[in-house]
């Protein structure tokens, strides 16, 4: 009998403001897991109640007060849960766990990569650095990688001229400068990992998760970038029958800037 798996991330920009969002979102996609970053809510304020009315009973949480935190929502069980800690700092930035799929675990990664600031330049933007050291222990975590494993997230960078609106006016802008596309593609390929979305949604179509609140009407402008990602292990890749930006998301009331990505897996 074939197994199929829904996962689904977003990044939500406050679990607590957007709520009712998740909650809309759960009732008519109706992802088996939905891996949430940027919540903004420390680990006593969660909305577990609410999520678990809405059918999502495993709900594994690393979160904070006022910035970043991640959380993995699922119907299915949630084993191994593991919050690592990255670059000396208390950021609540990674979360992972196992959920079983096709008579065996898979390992999903949830992330929330620094944004790395305004300023392109590590030796004077300190978030810029961080975030530069933050794909250097990514890339060792993922490097030693084992076992079916999904990585999820907002992982901040755009890496491929289609990932966003205008290659030539983003190429000095933080998320899609060639330093940080050339890391990305170091820390994906160190697992080896399989970019999901593009396996399944050719190159050359313009592909974006995040439009920015600045537009006055960010449909029309369309001035998106990718920094939304689902990697899979090799033998996953074959597994994936459907990949899909949820741009109707953003459209909704008081939005999140970023759009969900559902990833459909069959085993």
């Amino acid at each position: 009998m074939t197994d199929q798996l829904k996962i689904a991330t977003w990044n939500i920009n406050s679990v607590r403001l957007r709520l009712p969002l998740v909650e809309r979102f759960l009732q008519t996609y109706a992802p088996d897991v939905l891996c949430l970053q940027e919540t903004k809510c420390p680990d006593a304020s969660f909305p577990f109640a609410a999520l678990r009315k809405a059918g999502y009973q495993n709900i594994e949480i690393n979160g904070q007060k006022g910035y970043h935190g991640v959380a993995t929502l699922s119907r299915r069980p949630l084993t191994g849960t593991e919050r690592r800690r990255f670059c000396d700092k208390d950021d609540s930035r990674h979360i992972a766990t196992d959920i079983p799929f096709a008579d065996r675990n898979l390992r999903i990664h949830n992330f929330y990569v620094p944004a790395g600031g305004d300023e392109p330049d590590a030796n004077i933007n300190e978030k810029f650095r961080h975030k530069l050291d933050f794909l250097d222990e990514m890339e060792d975590l993922l490097g030693a990688t084992q076992f079916p494993c999904i990585v999820v997230g907002d992982l901040n960078i755009a890496p491929y001229e289609q990932d966003v609106w205008s290659t030539k006016q983003l190429s000095r802008v933080v998320s899609h400068t060639p330093l940080e596309r050339e890391r990305l593609e170091d820390v994906r390929k160190a697992g080896p990992f399989v970019d999901a979305m593009r396996a399944h949604i050719p190159m050359e179509e313009k592909l974006y998760t995040w439009w920015s609140y600045r537009a006055r009407d960010w449909k029309a402008a369309n001035k998106g970038r990718r920094l939304d990602h689902v990697w899979v292990t090799p033998p996953l890749a074959p597994k994936i029958v459907d990949v899909k930006v949820i741009e109707e998301a953003r459209g909704w009331e008081k939005p999140s800037d970023h759009a969900p990505v559902l990833t459909t897996l069959e085993g």
